[in-house]
């Protein structure tokens, strides 16, 4: 999806990215999706998610670097 798609989206990076410019993205405040982009390419395609796939990911990926 094209980010006109995505009118009064806020994004905001990971508080991990340290400042880094290759970097995902996330929009939350979207009536029942999770949109993430690229930061490197914020005119860029997005991917859109349901808000039960995106907290289903992000427990996965936190799971799985707190056992690293």
């Amino acid at each position: 999806m094209n980010m006109n798609e995505y009118p009064g989206a806020t994004w905001r990076k990971s508080r991990y990215s340290n400042g880094q410019a290759e970097c995902v993205e996330v929009a939350g405040n979207l009536p029942g999706i999770v949109a993430v982009r690229d930061s490197k390419d914020p005119d860029g395609p997005a991917l859109a998610f349901r808000r039960e796939q995106w907290r289903a990911f992000a427990a996965t990926v936190k799971a799985r670097v707190n056992t690293a």
